[in-house]
């Protein structure tokens, strides 16, 4: 981890003499650095984290640039309050950064903005002002500052609503700060807010009217972005999956192919066999592609979480292709890594009729007939049933909390409501389409807890940083399906760049095939995990239905087995949260 800070906050922590030299002494042990100090609060950060200066006002943890990706490497000249200063970092800034603020009127007082894209880890545990703001909680744990202990409802609220990302960990006493919000502690009150919204994006006045205009900008962010992040990095694996976003994200990084090594994911399963299409890109690049094994005996069914970790976020089959990858950083000896997760979300991938009910809406009828063709097109249905699709989404009340799942779960543990997320906090005349694809943002928020790639590696998602969230949400949903293509936009702003057999492609390769003989080949050691360990232990799961969902044998195209995974992911993270110093 290359961000790897701690925040003491408080008189407990920070004035008790005894107490201040243990501390001082173990921070050391940990090669941890006094960056900071302010009237309640202590910065403490590892010897080779990057740092700004913010003179007079604080620090910045991580990896800032201009608006052009120019790195910002001496220090922030910006004066103001705290909440001026977070306002003048997102609007003329962005990066992989937590900025850490004194309040210039009481200095006492401390707030933290965590950058939209979530790069920089950020949890707390603070009772009455007092307690800790960290990159890694095992870092506290060796501190003497907090004992891991599950917390079993939050696990249950994970569970019942997946893949929503709020505040609340898997850990008892301990919160996260979400991408975008501030964390702000004056005295003994503690409180956070939305810094950055997406919201703001999709307003009128701010969208875009004008595709050319819209993919332009697509283009020029994207790119911007990527070579941005490129210039950090010694030498890098570029991730291909053979689709239309690790392409772009691989095509922006042609001033940097020297110091790019080219992967591609190949499993001993039919149609997960992604290289001819990676090979197109390569090719146009007129680099070599190495292709990246996964075959079964990489899959376990145990395996070891970061101690950092404070969701259950990683599955089986995402472990073996997260050892895979960071097998093959070592063999290629590289320090980071580039994806294009994430681009199905950003580049609007919707797979209902919104796109086509936002354009009736926003654009009027003749839009909204052109809107509803593209449709048709798009998912090569009649006319008339992207009609009555599209008039359905237009006139139903749009669900405003997050889609649950109950399955295999015992009814008397399950969640009632989910967390909120502030994202969720629609305007009342929201379209239909900016809900969903804004709804999705949050979902793939989980990506980087899921993608570890090692302690000593960065991970970079350019598709989610804040320049190319920001430039794709300006796109209305209707734009993203011209012509009957998803991702319209995307495959516009770079069609001069791709393989035309990447640009036109309709089809992907699934993962889902190697999923499920993961699963069939190992399904009694499955069963034994969940039936005898701590979810059931707990009361969490519904032993009967677990039971009878092992009796029976998997349909063709039955993808209820993905259900299990995500109960194992929990149960293996579960398993490893002790009260041991991590």
């Amino acid at each position: 981890m290359k961000y790897r800070y701690i925040i003491l906050l408080g008189e407990g922590l920070n004035r008790s003499a005894d107490y201040t030299l243990r501390l001082d002494r173990l921070l050391r042990a940990e090669e941890m650095i006094c960056k900071l100090e302010s009237a309640s609060a202590r910065v403490f950060a590892s010897a080779g984290a990057r740092s700004l200066s913010i003179p007079g006002h604080g620090l910045l943890i991580g990896q800032v640039f201009t608006r052009d990706g120019q790195p910002i490497s001496q220090c922030l000249d910006m004066v103001g309050s705290a909440r001026e200063l977070t306002s003048r970092l997102l609007r003329n800034t962005w990066g992989n950064y937590l900025a850490i603020l004194v309040d210039r009127d009481d200095r006492s007082a401390l707030t933290l903005l965590r950058d939209p894209s979530g790069a920089v880890p950020c949890v707390y545990s603070l009772a009455d002002g007092e307690g800790f703001i960290t990159s890694d909680i095992s870092l506290a744990v060796a501190l003497g500052l907090y004992r891991k202990e599950v917390n079993w409802q939050a696990i249950a609220h994970g569970l019942t609503f997946p893949y929503l990302k709020t505040a609340r960990t898997g850990l008892k006493y301990v919160s996260e700060l979400l991408p975008g919000n501030m964390l702000t502690c004056r005295g003994r009150e503690v409180s956070t807010s939305t810094a950055w919204s997406p919201w703001r994006f999709v307003a009128e006045g701010v969208r875009h009217k004008d595709p050319l205009v819209a993919a332009e900008d697509v283009r020029e962010t994207v790119s911007s972005v990527v070579r941005a992040l490129s210039k950090l990095e010694d030498r890098f694996v570029v991730e291909l999956s053979g689709g239309l976003d690790s392409s772009i994200v691989a095509t922006c990084l042609r001033d940097a192919l020297p110091r790019a090594t080219f992967c591609t994911l190949v499993m001993p399963v039919t149609g997960t066999d992604e290289r001819p299409y990676a090979r197109l890109l390569t090719d146009a690049l007129g680099q070599e592609l190495f292709s990246v094994e996964v075959g079964f005996d990489n899959v376990h069914i145990e395996f070891p979480v970061s101690r950092s970790s404070v969701v259950p976020a990683i599955g089986i089959p995402q472990n073996a292709i997260n050892e895979a990858w960071e097998a093959a950083g070592t063999r290629y000896g590289v320090d980071s890594f580039f994806s294009g997760a994430g681009g199905d979300t950003v580049f609007c991938y919707l797979k209902t009729a919104a796109p086509a009910a936002d354009a009736f809406r926003e654009r009027g009828v003749m839009a909204g007939i052109g809107g509803i063709e593209n449709l048709a097109n798009l998912h090569r249905c009649t006319v008339f049933k992207a009609s009555r699709l599209t008039l359905k989404k237009m006139f139903r009340r749009p669900r405003l909390g997050w889609k649950e799942d109950r399955t295999l779960l015992n009814p008397a543990h399950v969640a009632a409501v989910p967390e909120h997320h502030p994202w969720m906090d629609a305007p009342s005349d929201a379209l239909p389409g900016d809900r969903e694809k804004i709804h999705d943002l949050i979902g793939v928020q989980l990506f980087r807890d899921a993608a570890p790639r090692g302690l000593q590696c960065s991970m970079h998602f350019p598709l989610l940083s804040q320049p190319v969230m920001e430039a794709c949400l300006k796109v209305p949903t209707w734009m993203w399906i011209a012509d009957g293509r998803n991702r319209a936009i995307a495959r516009q702003a770079f069609a001069d760049q791709l393989p035309s057999g990447i640009h036109d492609r309709r089809s992907k390769g699934s993962y889902t095939g190697h999923m499920a003989a993961i699963y069939t080949r190992n399904k009694p050691k499955i069963r034994e995990s969940l039936e005898e360990g701590q979810l059931c232990a707990h009361d969490l799961l519904d032993r009967t239905a677990l039971a009878n969902f092992f009796a029976k044998e998997l349909a063709p195209r039955d993808l209820s087995f993905l259900r299990i995974f995500d109960l194992c992911a929990a149960e293996n993270w579960a398993r490893q949260q002790d009260h041991s110093p991590s």
